[in-house]
């Protein structure tokens, strides 16, 4: 019963993010960044290019397709998927072919669907399914989830992250038996065991060692 509140509480709390964003630094500072930054198996200098590509990205869609498009730009480790809609071929390819002129990009993953642009109920259900995917890897005990990136549009979920094989079986399993999940497409960045728990040994040892513990005399 305790679990299942915990789980409900995370997924509200993960669904309510969008809303938080501009409150949460005046709240906690740099706080939540830096514990975020410290789980993450991206270097610092990493996070902030992919954060800054897919500000360029968005910066380079041609004004022709801005008014009847949909579209996000997700980069992570500088492999860059974009989701949403446009309303057509010749716009989803001209898209790709702007983001692909980025300094820094290794990848591009074009899933745009061709088509309207959903609906902001779409859009809620599909942040719905986001925290429900978030916590349901919380919940699983198998993996952290601040090493996978979720993104789900028209109810597909897109899974993004460094991960290792058994990892991303988990993710991706966790994902495809979600309720409300039409699909699952795995982009996820797979390496091998002992190169993720070198990258976790990293993120670890650069924090400082906790104080050793003084002695205690009992009088």
């Amino acid at each position: 019963m305790q679990k299942t509140k915990l789980t409900l509480a995370a997924a509200a709390f993960v669904l309510a993010l969008p809303a938080l964003q501009g409150c949460v630094p005046a709240i906690v500072g740099g706080a939540a960044v830096g514990v975020m930054s410290a789980h993450d198996r991206r270097s610092t200098g990493t996070q902030t290019d992919d954060e800054t590509t897919e500000w360029k990205a968005s910066q380079r869609v041609p004004d022709q397709y801005k008014t009847f498009s949909h579209i996000n730009f997700t980069s992570y480790n500088r492999r860059v998927l974009i989701t949403g809609e446009v309303p057509s071929e010749e716009a989803k390819a001209a898209i790709e072919a702007e983001t692909r002129k980025l300094d820094g990009v290794r990848e591009v993953y074009n899933e745009l669907g061709i088509g309207p642009a959903s609906s902001l109920g779409s859009r809620s259900t599909d942040s719905y399914i986001d925290s429900k995917v978030k916590a349901r890897l919380v919940d699983s005990n198998q993996i952290s989830a601040n090493h996978i990136k979720v993104v789900t549009e028209r109810a597909i979920v897109h899974l993004m992250g460094i991960v290792n094989a058994r990892e991303a079986k988990v993710a991706v399993d966790v994902a495809r038996t979600t309720s409300g999940v039409k699909k699952v497409v795995n982009v996820l960045e797979v390496i091998g065991e002992e190169e993720t728990r070198h990258l976790d040994n990293q993120t670890l040892g650069a924090r400082n060692p906790p104080p050793a513990t003084a002695p205690v005399e009992n009088r």
